[in-house]
């Protein structure tokens, strides 16, 4: 098997079996994502203690990059703080804007798998969505949009 299949069994498996697509028990925030160009909706709880990222979870439908995207992104972001979080956003959107580059793809683990997305823009948003979907839920923002 390449690496190209094995991106997207990775992919296939997070949009089947989803991991985290539910309402956390103790949701402190959350916020809703719409991609109008796809219809992708999601909505990501966040369950915040302090500075950490206790739980998280979200809800939605979407194309199979949206959420394995969210998918991958919950368990990235579990127990994380928020600085850790925000450096992870700006890492991953870095990954599926720009130009490939290896260590960033190496420090986001089993997220590198949606780098291939930079090469097709319009889903570039599908992969995004959930990211910036967990920023707004971060600073409070009720709803956002990838327009």
């Amino acid at each position: 098997m390449d690496l190209r299949e094995l991106y997207q069994e990775v992919i296939l498996d997070h949009n089947r079996r989803p991991r985290n697509f539910r309402v956390p028990e103790k949701t402190t925030c959350k916020a809703e994502g719409y991609n109008p160009l796809c219809g992708d909706k999601i909505t990501v709880y966040l369950q915040i203690e302090g500075d950490v990222i206790q739980d998280l979870g979200f809800q939605g439908t979407g194309c199979a990059i949206s959420k394995a995207s969210a998918s991958l992104m919950t368990d990235a972001l579990k127990g994380k703080t928020l600085e850790q979080a925000d450096v992870l956003f700006t890492q991953f959107h870095d990954l599926v804007t720009g130009p490939a580059v290896a260590p960033v793809a190496d420090a986001l683990g089993k997220l590198a798998v949606l780098a291939g997305v930079r090469e097709y823009p319009m889903r570039v948003k599908c992969a995004s969505l959930a990211w910036h979907t967990m920023r707004a839920a971060m600073t409070n923002t009720d709803v956002v949009s990838t327009e």
